[in-house]
């Protein structure tokens, strides 16, 4: 039996580890929020970068990936995972609908809940903006995260309208940046 991961952030565009098959999926019950603090990959401590987690919302569901992972691979998988969202993130069961099919499967994410140490909660617009705008860690931009992000979820047929009007306003602040008064 495969163990199964479901992505919804960066596993989307760059899940880094092998797997044997990939399904688009969604769960129901959640909705997904750019309302976690980066401090190791899009941001570092002083400077967070925003990126998603998983927020209770009932009648909705979340768009994204399922992972079918080999076997034998799994554990080193999953270790390396529950590494690589260190930063706030638990890993959780949930109850993934296969897009294309009829068919429910129990997958392994990762959500990181309020009161966990980096967590940033929602915020205005536009501070969620100027948060993004200015974060950067060693894994590139955050502009670059909330940009690839709503690429890849319009690419696989996936409507956030939360990422999608961050990403219209992010991307009209990179292209037009404000202009600030030189007048004193």
């Amino acid at each position: 039996m495969s163990v199964w991961i479901f992505g919804y952030g960066s596993l989307l565009w760059r899940p880094g580890f092998p797997y044997v098959e990939a399904k688009a999926a969604r769960v129901a019950g959640l909705s997904r929020r750019l309302e976690q603090g980066s401090p190791d990959h899009r941001g570092t401590p002083e400077r967070l970068g925003r990126v998603a987690t998983l927020v209770p919302a009932p009648g909705a569901h979340v768009g994204g990936l399922v992972y079918a992972l080999a076997p034998a691979e799994a554990d080193v998988i999953l270790a390396a995972l529950d590494e690589r969202e260190q930063g706030g993130y638990d890993r959780v069961a949930v109850r993934a609908e296969l897009h294309e099919e009829a068919t429910t499967i129990e997958a392994i994410t990762w959500i990181a809940r309020p009161g966990n140490p980096w967590h940033l909660g929602p915020a205005p617009f536009e501070a969620m903006v100027a948060d993004v705008l200015e974060a950067r860690g060693p894994s590139g931009t955050n502009v670059e995260y909330v940009l690839r992000l709503a690429e890849t979820l319009a690419a696989l047929g996936f409507e956030d309208d939360h990422v999608s009007s961050l990403a219209e306003a992010v991307r009209a602040a990179v292209v037009d940046p404000p202009r600030y008064s030189t007048r004193t």
